[in-house]
Parts: structure tokens; sequence; C-alpha cells
């Protein structure tokens, strides 16, 4: 089983309504990257459970019920009487999102050391990602986690920087580089590495991450793909699918829950198991992963495939 660790919100979509300026039509989809790569996971038919803070309140409600329905583990849920984090999207002509919070001092936010303790064996793997990399207390709480366990469980990594939510860049690059020091996995799109070391080469980067310790460093680009970097293979690539696009909300969370859906179902979800890993079985993941993003990319939201769409 992975333990997804982080956000869970409601992403509010605005959209024109008609030709009246002073309205706007919204429609909120149960998210977050995380809350995302959890519900991708179990779609996928991989045990899983998602650790955050979740509201008392009514969208709180309908969240812990959506991941219920969907087959997420809830034993790890924290209860809080505090908001619901609401991310608004709007996208632009190509279907790319652009993000505004509010979150502060919302349950997703909350959770400290207290609020998880030991993991059993059932635990293989954790991931971590997004803003609540960098929103304390639930930032301190998740690096504590990843150090302490990184020595026995996959840990996986995906930066997903929200700038809207920490504007600080030089706070993420600190927090991103103190979790990928325990990252056996990261997973990383070009624009985040971009923001985080402008003017720097992604494919150098990516080869610093390996030298530290990461045995996989996945790159994400968009329409033109993604590449792997491995440290006992070098650099695969893959090609992007050719869809229509509708937009890419949730592209990176499929990606995420299927690289991690493949090693679970190989038998490769643990540090030492990683290592083993052969080229063929590298290109395999990268070519499912793609897959996966192009699929959530063909329709509207953060729609994560089930594994029946792969055959």
């Amino acid at each position: 089983m992975y333990l997804v660790c982080g956000e869970a919100l409601f992403d509010v979509f605005m959209t024109p309504a008609g030709s009246a300026r002073n309205r706007l039509t919204l429609e909120a989809i149960a998210g977050g990257s995380p809350f995302n790569v959890a519900v991708g996971l179990a779609r996928l038919g991989t045990p899983c459970a998602l650790f955050t803070g979740i509201s008392s309140d009514p969208m709180g409600q309908q969240l812990r019920q959506v991941l219920k329905e969907e087959g997420v583990e809830g034993r790890y849920l924290v209860p809080f009487d505090a908001p619901t984090t609401l991310a608004m999207v709007a996208l632009n002509a190509d279907g790319v999102p652009s993000y505004s919070f509010r979150g502060e001092g919302c349950a997703d936010r909350l959770p400290n050391d207290k609020h998880l303790g030991s993991l059993g064996d059932e635990v293989r793997g954790i991931h971590v990602g997004s803003y609540s990399l960098v929103t304390t207390p639930i930032a301190d709480t998740l690096l504590e986690l990843v150090r302490r366990e990184s020595g026995r469980r996959l840990i996986s990594l995906d930066p997903n920087i929200r700038l809207n939510v920490e504007p600080d860049v030089q706070r993420w690059r600190e927090r991103i580089e103190a979790f990928a020091e325990r990252a056996h996995l990261i997973k990383v799109s070009d624009e985040d590495l971009a923001l985080l070391y402008p003017g720097e080469a992604p494919e150098r980067i990516a080869q610093r991450w390996l030298s530290g310790g990461s045995e996989l460093v996945l790159l994400t680009r968009g329409a033109a793909g993604a590449q792997l970097f491995s440290r006992q293979h070098g650099e695969l690539h893959e090609t992007a699918h050719r869809i229509t696009l509708c937009d890419t909300v949730g592209a990176g969370d499929s990606f995420q829950a299927a690289l991690l859906s493949h090693l679970h179902a190989h038998q490769l979800d643990s540090p030492a198991a990683l290592t083993t890993l052969t080229q063929e079985q590298a290109r395999a993941l990268l070519a499912f992963a793609v897959k996966a993003a192009a699929i959530t990319c063909s329709r509207r939201g953060p729609d994560l495939p089930h594994r029946y769409e792969f055959a």
C-alpha cells in the first residue's frame, strides 16, 4: 500500500456565463495533487491511503465520501473544524490552468506530528508533493516522516510548485532539496524546474538528484513527452500521445499515479527493488505513465484513468 500525503481541496473552474459580464459559471471538482494521486492509484487497482486534514464542513464531508467511493483507505484522514481549501482555476486557450488559492488556515495544512504515528508494514511506499511541502505545520510533519522512513520504504516526490500559495522561490528550493535528499523517485515537470532553477538545464538537475541518492528522476515536458533518468540506464525518452486536448489539469498527477501503480504491479515498490529495474522495465514504466497522462488530457479536469482504459 502507498501512503499519499498532502492536500485535499476543491478545484473551482471559472468560465464566463454567456454574455453577462457580471456573472461567472463555477464548477467545483474534488482535487489537490496528492488527493488526485491517491484516487488515481485506487482507479488503477493499487492499494493506497491518503494522509491529510479533512474539514468537518460540507465540502470536507464530500471529499471524504469521494475517497471512500473511489476505494482510498480513510484511516489516515485527520478531521479538523477548519475550512476546506478552494483552488480557483482559469484555463487559457490551450487548456493550461492558472490557479489562485483560498487556503490560509484550512484543514489540509494543519496535521502535525501527533496525527501520524508509526506506520504498519503494509505501507510500502510514501508519496509527497505540492504545496504541502512548504505550508506548515504539515510541511514539517511530512519532512520528518520522510527522513524517518526513507531507509525502510519507497519515497516518491513531486514538487508541483504553486507560487500563488507560497511565492518565495527560495523556500520552495530549500524544501524540495530537503525532500529530494531522501527520495528514491522524483517526478518533476520542466515548468517546475524553470521556476526553481531558471537558466539551468533540466538534465543537469536530474543528474544532480541521481548523484545525491535518487534512483529515478522522471521529467515531464507536456506535448514534448517525458524523459526518464536512471542511475543504471542513463536517459530514456517517450513521445507524447496524439490526442484531442481538453485541458492539462491532473495530467501530472495521472503520470505520478501510473508510475507508482506500475512499480507496485511489478513488485518494484521498495528502495531495494527499484535498484533492480531493467532497461526494458524502465521503458515500460515510462510508456505507461505517458499514456495515463494522455487519457487525462483528453477530458475535462482531473479525471484520472481506470485500469480498464489501458486494455
